[in-house]
């Protein structure tokens, strides 16, 4: 079973089932996060939708270097998580499910191209202060005590 985040299913309303690839990357106890400032301001893992053709990887690295500039060596799935949401920039409502990656960082190549998007180091503890997603937080958390 996978875990859910966020406000439940609501039982009239049709969803449009949707996967995603997210990273929590870690360099010197610092996380990197992307800041979005739209369809509302929040600090997240970077990370997006994984489009048609694509593996979960291909996205992984695609939207992490549109989100934040940095190339990244993906190491290994953490799990996943669902979530219940409208996407006001696709007008639709959406089930997330969200696969989480540790990875680490390669190098910064260029500015994120993903516009309205900032990348940060965060140290680890702020970082779970900052963040907006409880999913992303929950995995943040558990890959930050197991590196310890």
């Amino acid at each position: 079973m996978i875990r859910r985040f966020g406000a439940p299913r609501r039982a009239a309303q049709h969803y449009r089932l949707r996967h995603g690839a997210y990273a929590v990357i870690l360099r010197k106890g610092q996380v990197l996060l992307t800041f979005q400032t739209a369809p509302r301001a929040e600090w997240q893992l970077p990370g997006g939708g994984i489009d048609a053709g694509e593996s979960a990887l291909q996205a992984l690295r695609r939207e992490t270097l549109e989100e934040t500039g940095w190339r990244i060596a993906p190491l290994r799935r953490l799990g996943a998580f669902r979530r219940f949401t409208f996407m006001p920039e696709y007008d639709l409502w959406a089930e997330k499910l969200c696969h989480i990656y540790l990875a680490r960082p390669l190098r910064a190549v260029a500015a994120p191209s993903e516009p309205g998007h900032t990348a940060a180091w965060v140290e680890g503890a702020r970082a779970l202060r900052m963040m907006d997603n409880d999913g992303d937080r929950a995995f943040l958390m558990a890959a930050l005590r197991e590196i310890g």
